[in-house]
């Protein structure tokens, strides 16, 4: 089943740093797919850590389906939240994929027949049965990516967050991953400079620069507003009159 996201007035600073996130508001219903664009240095990355409270101290209040996100729920939040991060290499640190799967259900007090149920489910969905004895840093970019989203998977999250999923990735590559995150059963919230992978897997898009929220709603009413994505370094259309110039 999955949850809801509330977001409100939240903001953050980095200790000496400027405010990484100012005033943010954000819902996302159950079951939704928000997609998070943005400059580089715009707070997206920050904004996702909170949603499973590896950041929790700054001002605001978040709530994930209807708990909030405070120290004390801090161990209800982490089974409802899944982060997947941009770097699978943060993600996995054992001997093999299915240590590194297994890692999550285990600290969460599952028995040894349900990990077991939850490793074989979990790289199944992500085509990589007959994985489980092999070392996760010898696999593949595209490989280790798809592990790094196992091992949140065994957890049944409620809700995905995913921090940059398309990067260093082809497109061959891509296809694959955006054909998965479409068959995920949770809230997603996904972050990504790559604007076309996003549209591909989210209802609803979210622009923020400089730690602010520039625009929020369907992703139909963002992308026709061109000026708002150039003047936050993106411009689809920019594709599309080449395309046309030289192949129309």
């Amino acid at each position: 089943m999955s949850a809801g996201i509330h977001i409100r007035n939240l903001s953050f600073s980095y200790s000496g740093g400027k405010p990484a996130l100012k005033n943010v508001s954000l819902d996302v219903k159950p079951g939704g797919k928000l997609g998070i664009i943005g400059p580089s240095g715009s707070g997206k990355s920050t904004l996702l850590l909170h949603l499973n409270g590896i950041l929790n101290d700054g001002h605001g209040h978040v709530e994930i389906g209807g708990t909030k996100v405070e120290k004390k729920t801090l161990p209800e939040i982490r089974k409802m939240v899944g982060l997947v991060f941009q770097n699978p290499d943060d993600q996995l640190f054992n001997p093999t994929v299915e240590e590194d799967v297994e890692f999550g259900p285990l600290n969460f007090g599952y028995t040894r027949e349900e990990v077991s149920l939850r490793v074989r489910e979990a790289l199944r969905s992500m085509n990589l049965s007959g994985f489980e004895k092999l070392t996760s840093h010898h696999l593949s970019l595209g490989e280790r990516k798809r592990v790094a989203l196992a091992t949140v998977l065994a957890i049944s999250p409620r809700v995905i967050a995913f921090d940059e999923p398309f990067s260093s990735l082809d497109p061959g590559m891509i296809s694959q991953l955006v054909a998965l995150i479409n068959n995920l059963d949770a809230t997603l919230v996904i972050v990504s400079q790559l604007l076309m992978p996003l549209i591909a897997c989210c209802q609803d898009i979210a622009v923020l620069r400089d730690g602010e929220i520039q625009a929020a709603g369907p992703k139909e009413e963002i992308l026709r507003d061109r000026d708002l994505l150039r003047s936050n370094g993106m411009d689809p259309g920019f594709y599309l009159d080449i395309y046309q110039e030289y192949f129309m």
